[in-house]
């Protein structure tokens, strides 16, 4: 009998090619097979790390979401009342949007995956209901749950029509909201 290579970082990768994998395919495109090949283990080894689809779609989408809170985290603004919010915020979406696009349309891809799974609807509620915590620090709860909606309202519609962030609009309708 063969022994097992010890591969702390397997399950790791394995996440990071579902990422690739819905990246390049989209999530029809993603399965226990295309995962494994694209992270170059056995089959089994996604299977065992991640017993359904779902899982490893839950596991992908929290990943993909540390990248929109790392963008947050890095501004770090949003606790200093001198500046203004909405400038911070509109800024904040211009950065996550001059990114690598693929990158967003990967996260929203999972993010809306959620309509159909189930299983991912509490990771896309999470990552809603952290950025709205923190919006909530400069503003009212009610406002902050607003100001996440109208983030992603314009992230969709620059995604979906290929359009330009218009940075201009974007801190005219935050301001709007925002008391």
């Amino acid at each position: 009998m063969a022994a097992r290579r010890y591969d702390p970082e397997r399950r790791q990768r394995i996440i990071d090619a579902a990422i690739r994998v819905v990246g390049a395919k989209g999530i029809a495109g993603l399965s226990h097979r295309t995962v494994a090949a694209e992270a170059d283990v056995p089959l089994g080894s996604t299977t065992y790390h991640f017993k359904t689809l779902d899982e490893l779609m839950v596991a992908a989408l929290r990943q993909a979401n540390e990248g929109f809170a790392k963008v947050v985290a890095a501004r770090g603004a949003f606790q200093d009342p001198a500046l203004d919010l909405a400038d911070e915020l509109a800024g904040l979406l211009g950065e996550w949007l001059a990114g690598e696009r693929v990158g967003v349309e990967l996260e929203y891809e999972l993010y809306l995956a959620a309509l159909r799974r189930p299983a991912l609807r509490p990771v896309a509620a999470a990552w809603c209901a952290e950025l709205a915590d923190v919006l909530a620090e400069r503003t009212d709860p009610v406002t902050a749950r607003a100001l996440v909606a109208l983030l992603d309202g314009i992230s969709l519609q620059v995604l979906l029509t290929d359009g330009v962030y218009d940075p201009g609009y974007a801190r005219e309708m935050m301001a709007r909201l925002i008391p």
